[in-house]
């Protein structure tokens, strides 16, 4: 077989998920044996301090449900000449604008719950640099676990189900995949990379996991808590475990360096990877 050949084949094999994923294991056993397997990693570390009620994160997941789903509902009492493509756009900019809303509101909360307002939420604009680079490094060393879930998730969907099993795509990228309108597909890309995210993440990691760090010893166990609940509140099932394993890469990473940026942008490149993959199919 003469080199070239050679080349091609090992290039064949070597997928990009193969290259993240052998990358990916690396950092992560790296990190293994750094910390501990984990029991040293978030030792001794304080909740963030702040005067949130425990109700208040609810109060603020009722609100954005209910606003998004009444929303939606008013675009679907608009007449029937609409195109679907002008549905989707339509639905998507309502969403888009709800999330945003609910973002400042959250914020506007931190600003009054939290000791040092913003700061110590964990928005600090100097770290953007350091936290994006950090986000995609936790991102790399996690992907190997997301995607594992998948495959557990697949088979034992199929154990279940039956070989016809099969995990249902995110409705948003059905819809990217579905219309070929470029305002559209860049409509759904910016809510998806960084609208959505940056709420969930407010909300999540911001309220929710703060909340419950206040009130448990554990900084895994409010990591956890957390995760159990952001993943659950996804209408998919099938993505549970993925959204599991993703929230405590996104939840650790919070803890660790309490900022609030670093699972702002995990979230981010993680729903890019699927965007892109998506428009690349």
């Amino acid at each position: 077989m003469e080199a070239f050949e050679i080349f091609e084949e090992t290039a064949e094999l070597l997928t990009v998920d193969a290259v993240i994923c052998f990358a990916g294991l690396i950092v992560f056993g790296v990190w293994l044996v750094r910390s501990g397997w984990g029991t040293k990693a978030l030792a001794d570390l304080q909740p963030r301090r702040n005067c949130m009620p425990v109700y208040l994160p609810f109060a603020a997941l009722f609100l954005w449900f209910s606003a998004v789903a009444g929303a939606l509902a008013v675009t679907q009492e608009l007449p029937a000449k609409l195109a679907d493509w002008q549905r989707v756009l339509l639905q998507n900019v309502v969403i888009c604008a709800v999330s945003v809303l609910m973002a400042a509101v959250i914020i506007l909360l931190a600003r009054v719950t939290f000791v040092r307002g913003l700061k110590g939420l964990g928005l600090n604009a100097r770290t953007t640099g350091k936290d994006l680079g950090a986000a995609f490094l936790n991102l790399v060393a996690i992907w190997p676990m997301v995607i594992l879930a998948f495959l557990l998730t697949l088979m034992i969907g199929g154990l279940i189900y039956g070989p016809q099993f099969e995990m249902q795509r995110h409705e948003e990228l059905k819809l990217l995949a579905e219309h070929r309108q470029a305002i559209v597909k860049v409509v759904i890309a910016i809510t998806t990379i960084a609208i959505v995210p940056a709420g969930e993440e407010l909300l999540f990691r911001g309220l929710f996991q703060t909340m419950i760090r206040s009130y448990i010893a554990s900084a895994w166990g409010a990591i956890l808590l957390t995760s159990v609940l952001f993943a659950i509140v996804h209408a998919n099932a099938g993505h549970w475990a993925a959204l599991f394993v993703l929230s405590l890469s996104m939840g650790y990473a919070y803890e660790k360096r309490g900022s609030l940026l670093r699972p702002i942008f995990i979230h981010l490149l993680f729903n890019a990877s699927s965007v892109i993959a998506t428009l690349y199919q």
